[in-house]
């Protein structure tokens, strides 16, 4: 039986970095790539430290969902660690953003997350990992980044519920939650036209991020953040009213009309 890991998002970003440091968190025999660019995914055969097998799937159509299944049920392989990383935000104002992209938007961000761990847990062992990319903006309300920041408070909190309900099976469920980080979410996510969002405060290297989160994942941890910034920021939003949360972001961005 193959013991493998598999990652969403392999193409580019946080889950490429992932891929290509796996080799820090255990061995494995393959790792299925998953993304909708196949040309990325089959260059990552160069720099992942183990064999990848590419799967070029759209997690935001159900029919792919159906596609992973069959080839879980055709290999049957040990699916040690499940990393979704695919995902993707618009920093615009709710009614400007077409419907069919928000809706889109929930179908990666949160539709696919639920489902690939629905289907990949038959096929996990005692010792098993699941990693979902959640979001500092999981903690707060965020305007002009509405969606995006809900989608994202909806993996945290189902990553950390799930994690209590597979602990007895010891498998472990851990939400990733990064602040600004430099990486190719925002050529999709920044309206190049009136670029709402002008002021980021601190911009991390997602090989940070990354190299957190495999010793927070070692140690069994639920929710793993990096830097000082994204602590504190979350701390606040723990503490004020989210209404001065939401007052004060407003203000630091121009957009306290």
């Amino acid at each position: 039986m193959k013991k493998i890991a598999v990652i969403t998002g392999a193409s580019s970003g946080m889950g490429k970095e992932f891929a290509e440091t796996l080799n820090q968190y255990g061995t494995f025999d393959e790792v299925w790539a998953i993304a909708r660019r196949k040309e990325n995914l089959e260059a990552l055969e160069k720099t992942v430290p183990f064999p990848v097998r590419p799967i070029s799937l759209d997690l935001s159509a159900p029919e792919s969902f159906d596609a992973y299944a069959a080839l879980l049920a055709e290999e049957t392989p040990e699916v040690a660690l499940l990393i979704n990383a695919s995902g993707f935000g618009k920093f615009q104002a709710f009614m400007d953003i077409p419907l069919d992209t928000q809706l889109n938007m929930v179908d990666l961000n949160c539709k696919a997350v639920m489902a690939l761990c629905h289907l990949t847990v038959p096929y996990m062992k005692e010792g098993g990992r699941i990693l979902n990319i959640a979001s500092v903006a999981a903690y707060q309300p965020i305007p002009y980044i509405n969606i995006y920041g809900a989608t994202k408070s909806f993996v945290l909190h189902f990553s950390r519920a799930l994690n209590r309900e597979l602990k007895p099976r010891g498998i472990r469920v851990m939400a990733i939650c990064p602040f600004w980080t430099k990486t190719e979410f925002f050529d999709r996510a920044v309206n190049k036209e009136d670029r709402l969002i002008k002021n980021y405060v601190v911009m991390y290297d997602p090989k940070d991020i990354v190299r957190k989160a495999w010793k927070d994942a070692k140690k069994n941890k639920d929710v793993s953040m990096y830097g000082f910034v994204a602590k504190a920021q979350t701390l606040m939003v723990k503490l004020l009213p989210h209404k001065l949360i939401m007052n004060v972001w407003l203000a630091q961005q121009g957009l306290n009309k």
